[in-house]
Parts: C-alpha cells; structure tokens; sequence
C-alpha cells in the first residue's frame, strides 16, 4: 500500500467541527486508518468524551512506544474573521488554514501515518501505543486521564511517550518540552458589610484587605528558577466588585490569581502560602474571606537522558537544527502522561494556534511525519 500522507489526513481532521467537547467523526477517521493497518483499537470513552486507544504488537511488551494527542479543538471566535472557513482545511500556497491545523490534528495525523508506515514497513520487535482523546482544551477531566485509567485496568503500558503539541516557537524543530509548569487558579472573595461612603465607620469596606491581600501575592517573589524552569509566577486576572454606586461601600468583592510554578513547589505547599496569606490579612483587617483552588497541573520534568536524545537526534537529523530542552509555556496532557511513563513533547511551530486564520505549512506536516518515523525506526533499532 502507499505511504500516509499526513496532509491529507489532516484535512480529513480539520474538517470535521471537533469543538470540545465535540467529537464530530474525528476519531472515527482515525479509528479507521489505525485498524486497515493491523492496530487493535478500543474506546475509552468517560463522560461523554470519546478516547482512542490503538495498540499495535504484543500487549505488555518490555518496548512499547506511545503517541498522545487529541484532536478536539477550542472554538473558532468569529468565524466572519476568518479569511477561509474555519472547517475548509483550504490549502493556499503551500500552507493549509482551519482550527486545528496547528493545535494539534497536524501533530496527530503526522504520528499516526509514521505509526502506520512503520510497522507497514519494518514490524518491530515490540509494540507501538497510540492515546489520542477529545478532551484536552476543555476540563480535561475524562481525556487523557480516561484513557490512562483504561490502560491500568487492562494491562496496558507504554514505555516511553511522546506527546505531539506544537512546541517550537518559530521555526521547525527548535524545542523539544522535557517538562511543564504547574498551573493552579485561586478565586477569592472578601465580604464585609456594605454603607454609606459618608459614614465609613458604619461598614466594613472589603476593598482594603482585597488589595492589601492581591499586594501581599503579587509582590512575593516565589523563587528565582532552576536549572530548568523559569522563575514562578503570579498573575492578578481580575478583581471585581460590581458596585456602580460612587457613595455606597460595596459588601463585597472577588478576585482570582493564577499560579504558574517550577518544581520548587507543588500545589499543596502554595495552596498552605495562600492560606498563610489570607489569614494574615483577615486578622489584620476583620472581614471574612472565603477562597477556592483548583490544581490543573503539578510541575515535572523528565530529565535529559535515553528519551529526549532519542527525540533530538531524530529533529537535528530531519531538520538541521539542534533542538532547546525547554520546561516553558503552558499546560498540556503530558501532566497525565508522566505518572505513567517518561515522557517528552515535541510537534509544530505554534505561532497561530488559537487565532483566527490558524494555519500550517504543509511542508511541515510532512517534515514532522518524518520526525517521528525516524523516532519510531531508531527506538525499535
């Protein structure tokens, strides 16, 4: 049979209107390639997400390489932007237009025609995983999470994994990600009693103590970085009272931060620095303060070694350049995957994910099915 063309799978992707938590037929087009080609694939489906689990060889084999991905996409904005539609998949000089082109049906469709042609052409000795789920822009909660559950209960493991985000800022093959930050939101709100702005005694104005509070976290220095991380970070993203009254103290008012943190940290000791804060603050002024967390992701990093030399020398050797071992950027389901195994990110350059008018080069798509071939052919060597 000929070889996958990458390209054309993801035009089969990207026209399909996958918008989390929608599944539009995506996986089913993949579902389909997996199994004309030999590989074993069941459904992890939970909450109404639907998971693709496809494994090529022996299950439980000592060298099993894993693929995760996911192709829902996040929601197109206003689609009277867009300068193709949105689902077209048009292709205009050289680079195709439509969501999900760069994050990430390129990714999926680039490692899934290498999982293809690979054990078309050579079978290993061992067994090739493919994870790819539907929930990775939204909750996240039944996606890759699912699909690991799924292989705990029926004895299903990779070795090492390989994530297929976009991860090189501007040019094909820059970056590889060996880990990730770890991401938590807080939403705070101080409530104390509301009153005329002419008798201040009478309330108790809780706009005080939410900005000496959001000071108090903003101003902290949480560390200065690691070898491989960034410094930590703390965002003020809103502060609100909804109060249109010039001479009325409101009663209350809410706030949220988000916590970007290096693995000097975990959620659980800045979850402790939170509440150290807020008690400190409610002491100091009398009101009342109730806050919520939410983890979405704790820090890790895989150490240089055996999986990203493998990654880098497969990129330098399809690209010419040297990747960078990096930790930045945002979250993603690799988070999942590293209580599992080693794992390593590598894919497209993602300037225009999540833009009106996301595109990719098609030269690209095949670059990267390159990329990953090459992984495949020299773990199995």
């Amino acid at each position: 049979m000929p070889p996958i063309d990458p390209a054309e799978l993801t035009a089969e992707l990207v026209k399909c209107a996958s918008v989390t938590p929608a599944d539009a037929g995506a996986l089913d087009v993949l579902a389909d390639a997996l199994s004309q080609a030999g590989f074993a694939v069941t459904w992890a489906d939970r909450g109404g997400i639907r998971n693709l689990f496809a494994r090529w060889g022996e299950k439980g084999h000592a060298r099993t390489f894993g693929f995760n991905g996911h192709t829902d996409v996040v929601p197109v904005g206003n689609e009277s932007a867009w300068t193709h539609p949105p689902f077209s998949a048009d292709v205009v000089d050289g680079v195709m237009y439509g969501r999900g082109t760069t994050d990430m049906k390129s990714g999926v469709a680039a490692f899934v025609a290498a999982a293809i042609d690979f054990v078309r052409d050579t079978p290993p000795e061992g067994a090739i995983i493919i994870a790819i789920t539907g929930d990775e822009e939204g909750d996240a909660e039944h996606g890759t999470t699912a699909l690991l559950d799924h292989m705990d209960k029926h004895g299903e493991a990779m070795t090492v994994c390989l994530v297929g985000e976009p991860t090189c800022p501007e040019t094909m093959g820059e970056m590889i990600k060996i880990g990730r930050r770890g991401s938590m939101t807080a939403w705070i709100e101080v409530t104390g009693k509301q009153g005329h702005s002419a008798y201040p005694h009478r309330a108790l104005n809780p706009l005080p103590a939410m900005v000496r509070l959001m000071d108090r976290l903003a101003s902290y220095p949480l560390d200065e970085g690691t070898d491989h991380f960034d410094p930590s970070t703390l965002a003020v993203v809103t502060v609100d009272t909804s109060n249109p009254a010039t001479n009325v103290i409101p009663a209350s008012c809410s706030a949220c931060v988000n916590i970007r943190f290096n693995d000097i940290h975990s959620g659980d000791s800045l979850s402790q620095w939170l509440h150290d804060n807020v008690g400190q603050v409610i002491e100091e002024f009398g009101v009342k303060i109730d806050m919520r967390i939410k983890v979405s992701g704790e820090a890790f990093l895989t150490p240089p070694g055996d999986l990203s030399t493998l990654v880098s020398t497969a990129v330098e050797a399809e690209t010419g350049i040297k990747p960078l071992l990096s930790t930045t950027g945002g979250t993603s389901d690799a988070r999942f995957v590293k209580n599992h195994c080693p794992v390593v990110e590598f894919g497209l350059v993602g300037q225009s994910m999540h833009q009106v008018d996301e595109h990719v080069r098609v030269e690209h798509i095949h670059q990267l099915k390159a990329i990953y071939g090459r992984i495949l052919r020299d773990y199995f060597a």
